[in-house]
This record gives C-alpha cells, sequence and structure tokens, in this order.
C-alpha cells in the first residue's frame, strides 16, 4: 500500500510537472505567432514577388493575392482585366525578431521599377501597379521615409510613382499561381527574361 502511495505522489508531481511545462510552451508558441506581422507590397507580377522574399531569413510565408479592389473574391481572369481596382501583390507573414520591415522595404524597392505608371515592365494596367499597403502608422513612417531617400539618392532620373496606402482586404490568387517559380521553373524564367525584368534590375544593379 505504502509503495502504491509513493507511486501515485510521484505521477501526480510527474504531470503537473509535464502539464505546466507543456503548458508554458503552447503560450510560447501562441504568443509568437501573435507577434508575427504582415506586410504587404505590390510589385507588377506576383510571380515574379514571391522568391525574393521568400528566400529571406525571418519571413514565414510569402502568398500571391489581390488587395485594393472593389470586388470581393475575384478571380484572376477578373483583375486581369482591369475593372476591378486589384493589384496582384503578395502578402508576406514575418518575424521582426528576425527581420525587420524596413529591410522588407529595401528588398521591395530592388525588385521593382518604381518609375512606372499603371505597370510594370512588359505588364500594363492598373493591376500592374507598385504599390506598398501598410498595416500600421509605423509601416506608413517607414515606407514613406523609405521612399524619400530613395528619391533622394539620384538612383532614378524619373520620379517615383509607387503608391503608399493602407492595407485592404488580401484575397489569395488561385492555388496554381502560388510558388510559381517552384512549380513551373523554366516558365517562370521564360516569363521573368521575357517582361524585361531580369534585364533591368541586373543594370540596376551593376550601377550599385
Amino acid at each position: 500500500m505504502n509503495h502504491f502511495l509513493i507511486f501515485l505522489t510521484i505521477s501526480i508531481i510527474f504531470w503537473g510537472i509535464f502539464g505546466a511545462v507543456h503548458g508554458e510552451e503552447a503560450k510560447n508558441i501562441g504568443k509568437t505567432q501573435a507577434d508575427n506581422k504582415k506586410a504587404t507590397f505590390a510589385g507588377g507580377c506576383f510571380w515574379c514577388m514571391e522568391p525574393p522574399f521568400a528566400q529571406l531569413k525571418g519571413v514565414i510565408s510569402v502568398t500571391s493575392g489581390y488587395i485594393g479592389g472593389n470586388v470581393k473574391n475575384p478571380t484572376y481572369e477578373q483583375v486581369c482585366s482591369g475593372e476591378t481596382g486589384h493589384a496582384e501583390a503578395v502578402e508576406i507573414v514575418y518575424d521582426p525578431s528576425k527581420i525587420s520591415y524596413s529591410e522588407l522595404l529595401d528588398v521591395f524597392w530592388k525588385n521593382i521599377d518604381p518609375t512606372q505608371i499603371n505597370g510594370q515592365f512588359a505588364d500594363r494596367g492598373t493591376q500592374y501597379k507598385t504599390a506598398i499597403f501598410y498595416h500600421d502608422a509605423e509601416q506608413k513612417r517607414s515606407a514613406e521615409a523609405s521612399k524619400e531617400t530613395l528619391q533622394a539618392s539620384g538612383k532614378y532620373d524619373k520620379a517615383i510613382v509607387t503608391e503608399i496606402v493602407p492595407a485592404a482586404e488580401f484575397y489569395r490568387a488561385e492555388d496554381y499561381h502560388q510558388d510559381y517559380h517552384r512549380k513551373n521553373p523554366v516558365r517562370y524564367q521564360y516569363y521573368r527574361q521575357g517582361s524585361g525584368r531580369e534585364q533591368y534590375l541586373k543594370k540596376m544593379r551593376e550601377k550599385e
């Protein structure tokens, strides 16, 4: 009987400690997820905007989608018509303890031509415009400051026309658009070259 009581006491203590530790781990996981933030950028075709961010340490996910328009749950065909008001964009979930919003902005600017109005490279129309959709006042300040700094740098001989606007509802694009560069690497590279994006970015990198 004494042995049973000892076993029962040890079991209660063990499971109590295990439960406390497990509960604390779950609490920490929940806290980590709550601390993650979103950044949303439009930079022309979203196929080309996923890869630069997906490879960054601290970026948890990159999703292609549509934002800024007046049609709920738009399809790719609707957005391509240019009549929905939506722009192709990427929504980034990131850990701010590992990568800052300013670093994400730097990557964004380096992967677009911010002087093109309503289009990027071979793609024309408002659905391919460049824009920063900020999620809070801090992101707005950072975006505006980065834009001013870039304009003053003399890197471009034209005005930077990239919009900085509040984030609206983001609609996830169809599955076949997600991670397109991985699913269709040959077609992706063909498009990237054919659109003129790759050549332009290479030329700008050589100026740095």
